[in-house]
Order: structure tokens, then sequence, then C-alpha cells
């Protein structure tokens, strides 16, 4: 049987788990971000319900532009626990299909399944994730890059893109039908080409996917380096990797930071601050059975200044009094001449 990728995402997600306990607002804008306070300075919406995106709110703006343009919505809070949950609910869903799955996020996934008809087995996997009240789009593919590229054109299914075999939510993208459905696309559409990429690939020429296609090679090495520009030539033609990963990534460090509500000038209260940021990012490491050995602090000011300075520990520790005087200890080396708007503790992690 062939091999196909499936990119599974789920539409709208901590809005849509919401939904499940709040039924009466599937119709309404709903606009997840912070405290729920829309009023609460410095914070961003995380999720904006389809309804919500119909007013221009979208994920990263600031909750009072969000409540500016969108007087109507309903304003909740990150309820990060419920997320999770549901997130482990459809992933160890999918894990009882024939496929293997590599999760990617809260959201997302890829699967690789062998079976000859990969809409039939889309279909049956979005009727089952419609059964614990949510809903996904399945981009299929030859590859992880075309099938997730094809989530895309699932979700834009009806409205205006060309419609692919399995119906709404489902959409096919191979070697077939790539130069047909990319060619004429900005760079920037391509999975990995953000803005950066794609205004340095404009500034040789290059605009579209068919222009990367068609690029030399050996330029775009002198301009992105040795691996970074072949590689952008690979994506010009779709060329991916097929491999799909089951185990769960280990996470190399954790990290928390906190943008604050008023700007930060008092020493003792930025160590404060750092302090009690550090002392909950050890106890939660250590509580995963983690060994740190690095830690950084980064700080970013009232003018978006932003840097980390970190060092290596004596010794690898699983001590939280030790990560607080370390991150303390960091700070001196700032010079704090200037209101702080975020602090933040990054931990590196001992291999297991």
């Amino acid at each position: 049987m062939p091999r196909w990728l499936l990119h599974v995402d789920l539409d709208q997600f901590q809005a849509a788990v919401e939904f499940r306990r709040h039924p009466e607002l599937r119709d309404r804008p709903v606009i997840v971000g912070g405290n729920g306070d829309p009023d609460e300075p410095r914070k961003v919406v995380t999720c904006a319900s389809y309804a919500a995106r119909g007013f221009g709110v979208r994920a990263g703006m600031p909750l009072r532009t969000a409540a500016r343009i969108c007087p109507q919505g309903v304003f909740l809070p990150l309820d990060m626990a419920a997320y999770e949950q549901a997130s482990d609910q459809v992933m160890e869903l999918l894990r009882g299909f024939p496929v293997r799955v590599e999760v990617l996020g809260w959201d997302e996934a890829f699967l690789a399944a062998d079976v000859d008809d990969p809409e039939r087995l889309a279909r049956e996997i979005r009727a089952a994730i419609a059964a614990v009240e949510l809903s996904c789009s399945i981009g299929i593919g030859d590859n992880k890059l075309r099938a997730k590229l094809a989530t895309g054109f699932a979700k834009s299914v009806g409205k205006g893109e060309s419609a692919a075999p399995g119906g709404d939510g489902i959409f096919r993208l191979t070697a077939d039908n790539w130069t047909e459905l990319m060619a004429h696309r900005p760079t920037s559409a391509l999975w990995g080409v953000g803005a950066r990429i794609a205004k340095r690939l404009s500034d040789l020429g290059i605009e579209t996917v068919a222009q990367l296609a068609a690029a030399d090679r050996e330029a775009l090495a002198a301009e992105f380096g040795p691996n970074t520009g072949p590689y952008l030539w690979v994506l010009g033609h779709g060329i991916a990797d097929t491999d799909v990963v089951t185990e769960p990534r280990i996470p190399v460090g954790r990290s928390r930071s906190e943008t604050f509500p008023q700007d930060l000038t008092d020493r003792a209260e930025i160590e404060r601050q750092v302090a009690r940021l550090a002392a909950e990012v050890a106890e939660e490491t250590i509580a995963a059975g983690r060994v740190i050995g690095r830690v950084g602090v980064t700080v970013r000011t009232k003018t978006f200044y932003t840097r980390t300075k970190q060092r290596k520990l004596a010794a690898p520790t699983t001590d939280v009094d030790e990560i607080v005087r370390a991150a303390v200890a960091i700070l001196d080396r700032f010079e704090l001449d200037r209101p702080v708007r975020l602090l933040g503790v990054r931990l590196e992690l001992i291999p297991r």
C-alpha cells in the first residue's frame, strides 16, 4: 500500500474547548486570552473563534484592540489544564487508528498511514473527533510539507479554493498538483519561509514558489548559507521529510516569563519577580524529574530592548534555592537603568 502523510489540525482549538463547556457560546465571537479581562494591559489574544475572526480579531493581538474592533466579543481566560486535557484526549483517539502519530502541539499532529484511500481515513478521523465535540481540518500529502500545506487548503474549501476529494475540511496536495496549486503563490506560503526570509528572497527577485524552484542553488547558498540556501530550493519543489517520530520530544529546557501590567522600576521589586519566576519554573522542572545545568535570565525594557544573560552552574542541581540564587546573581549583570516591561527565566536541562 502507498504511504500517506496526514496533518490533523484542530479548528479554533481553545475556543472549541470552551464551547464544549459553554455550548450557548458556539455562535458568539469568543476571544481567549490573559485573565479574560479586555481592559488588562499587555495581554494578547491566544485564540479567536471563527465568529471573532470575522471582525478581524487574530491571535497575538492585544486584548484591548480586540475589544475595540469586536465590542460584542465574549472574553474568556486561558485555562491551560483544560486545553492540555482536551489535547491528550484527541491524541489518544488518533492513536486508536491504524496510523503512526507524531504530536506537534496541543492542536496538531502528523499521521503516517499505509492505506489505499486516505480520504476515507480522514473522514473517519473527523467523525471521531466530532464525536468528542471538537472539529478538525486534515491535509493529505505524500510528505510532511505537502500534508501541512494541504491543511490550509482544507480550511479554505468553499472560500474560493478548488475543492478536493473528501469534502469540506479535507484536501490532498501531492507532486501531481503541486505546480498547479503552489507555483503562483508567494514564497511565504511555504511552511518554513517566514516574513524575513521571504523579504530576502524578494530582494533577489524571487517572489513566487515557481521562481524559488527555478532559482540557482549556488546563489541561494551564497545568500543564505550552505545549508539554508539549498533547503529553500528543495522547499520550492515541495520536497520534504516523510518520517513520523512517535516518541515524545524530550524538552531541553523550560522557561517562564511575564509581561507586567506596569513597568518595573524598583530594583528590589525586579529581583523579587525574578526570584519568583525562577522558583516557579524550577519547582515545575524538578517535579518532572529533570536536572538543571544552566540558568538564563531575560530582561525586556520599556523600549522593547531585550537581552538574555546566562551561566552554567558549578554542578547540575535539583535545588530550588540554588536556582533562585543563580537567577538573582545573573540579574546583577544587567544595568537596569530603564523601566522593565518583561522578565523571564529559562533553565537548560541535563540530557537523560
